[in-house]
């Protein structure tokens, strides 16, 4: 997989040794997770980018989060997304925004937003569904559901959905983990760009900053390395 699909990310330089692997995304729980928090987990390690999920908040409340949130990680040059909320991203100023839902959906959005925002989709369950996405053109795929990881390990119906995009598709490629850290290894090894992280990151009584240094770690030495074109 050739490295300039890595894209889903903020201005800032990626973390040295990172830029030509697998990198992290964090899925952030804006009902439980404050801005102090995700400061403080992405002063862990390297993060191309943060996808802000309402975790249980309503409209009002999810835009209010997110801008503290978005503001939290451009502080530190990481990009961050909201989840179909346009409201949301644009009082927030976010990078972007992670459509779940229809293809109709998608279309609307690439067309308002894109280029000056970046786009991407979930809502993907087999190869049909992510060539039909492709076509859209958005900015990434996601690979599971932002709320998926139930399971240690991720879902084996991405890995392998993501095996088979990297090898075919050109768009950048994001495939939700499991609950436990190790799984962003499983990911990496599949040529997907990104493996995102939510739980085992932001659950109650994980050390978030030393959950991010542990995946980045793990990715340090077991990810592939990108080849450049």
């Amino acid at each position: 997989m050739a490295q300039e699909r890595q894209q889903v990310q903020g201005n800032g330089e990626a973390a040295t040794g990172a830029e030509d692997r697998c990198r992290l995304v964090l899925v952030v729980p804006a009902g439980s997770c404050d801005a102090a928090r995700l400061a403080s987990a992405l002063a862990g390690g390297d993060v191309a980018s943060v996808i802000i999920v309402p975790g249980g908040l309503d409209e009002a409340e999810y835009q209010k989060a997110a801008a503290d949130l978005v503001s939290a990680a451009q502080a530190v040059d990481v990009a961050a997304l909201v989840v179909n909320d346009s409201r949301a991203m644009g009082r927030a100023e976010a990078d972007g925004i992670l459509i779940e839902g229809s293809l109709e959906a998608l279309d609307d959005a690439v067309a308002r937003f894109s280029p000056k925002r970046i786009v991407g989709f979930a809502s993907l369950f087999d190869r049909h569904g992510a060539m039909e996405a492709g076509e859209r053109n958005p900015d990434f795929l996601f690979l599971g559901k932002t709320d998926g990881d139930i399971r240690p390990e991720p879902h084996p119906r991405n890995l392998k959905i993501a095996e088979w995009a990297a090898e075919v598709m050109q768009f950048s490629l994001i495939v939700m983990g499991g609950t436990a850290v190790e799984s962003v290894i499983d990911i990496a090894h599949t040529g997907a760009d990104f493996a995102a992280l939510g739980k085992a990151v932001f659950a109650e009584g994980v050390d978030a900053p030393e959950a991010v240094r542990a995946a980045n770690a793990m990715l340090d030495e077991h990810a592939p390395r990108f080849e450049s074109e």
